[in-house]
């Protein structure tokens, strides 16, 4: 069977520990094919950990899509909906990791992939529960509540915090935002990208609420997901180790890419 081509975008700690993971545990059915990142330092710098020749790096992104059969983007919200756009343009499947750069080209990405007869991948990133979310839309959903717990630090250069809220030396939990996902993703584009799956994949951006909290107290990012609906109501909570690389991502943010591609790559799929 041909080995599918993998090309990354973003060289980072997620696109890095991806590209790992395709090298040692995904050889006998992919190949690391490209890396690319708008830093030329961070692509070469990966190409050489992971190849012994370092030619992995590729100059620019349309290169990248001429070597890939698949397309992860692991860059930032700003460049996900263009890098998805040009990907599937050109026939190739693509995985997103900065799901809030899609929010408002839903439709536009899915009319494409449908022309091109390609797939785009969401992974659910760093929260349970959007398999029974999925499921129970199709019954009706009444409300999705996301409350999001944090450590201060984590909110380190967003604007939209460091505008409205003194946040060192804090005490106690302070709320920082409450509102409809499609604001969150819009003020918190770093750490909030759960909220756009869960709109996505629910009752939409402007339905789904958000509330997020800074705590000194917690260590871990701490989600809580409330789904009420015909079919069910579901409640689930998720304590996320942070990525040693980046204390901004969810271990398992990174996890879940693994598990999306393992999907994508095996004949037998488990789950909704």
């Amino acid at each position: 069977m041909k080995k599918m081509r993998i090309g990354i975008v973003g060289c980072g700690a997620i696109g890095g520990s991806l590209a790992g993971e395709i090298s040692s545990n995904f050889r006998e059915s992919a190949v690391l094919a490209a890396l690319f990142d708008i830093k030329p330092e961070k692509s070469a710098a990966l190409s050489r950990k992971i190849a012994k020749n370092g030619r992995l790096r590729v100059g620019s992104l349309d290169k990248l899509i001429a070597a890939s059969d698949l397309v992860i983007e692991a860059s930032s919200a700003k460049a996900s909906w263009e890098i998805a756009r040009r990907a599937l343009s050109k026939g190739r499947r693509v995985m997103v990791m900065s799901v809030g750069g899609i929010v408002g080209h839903l439709e536009e990405l899915s009319a494409l992939a449908l022309k091109k007869n390609t797939q785009a991948y969401f992974p659910s990133g760093a929260i349970c529960g959007i398999d029974g979310l999925k499921a129970a839309k199709i019954a009706g959903v009444k409300k999705v509540v996301l409350t999001t717990r944090k450590s201060p630090k984590s909110f380190n250069g967003v604007e939209y915090v460091e505008k409205n809220f003194k946040l060192a030396g804090l005490k106690k939990d302070k709320l920082l935002f409450d509102g409809s996902a499609a604001r969150a993703v819009k003020y918190f584009p770093q750490n909030i990208n759960v909220a756009a799956i869960l709109g996505l994949a629910g009752i939409g951006i402007t339905r789904t609420r958000v509330r997020i909290i800074a705590s000194p107290a917690v260590s871990r990012n701490i989600h809580e997901i409330e789904i009420e609906s015909s079919a069910a109501r579901i409640f689930t909570r998720t304590e996320n180790v942070l990525h040693p690389l980046n204390p901004k991502t969810s271990y398992l943010a990174v996890l879940s890419a693994i598990a999306t591609l393992r999907q994508v790559l095996q004949p037998v799929k488990i789950g909704a």
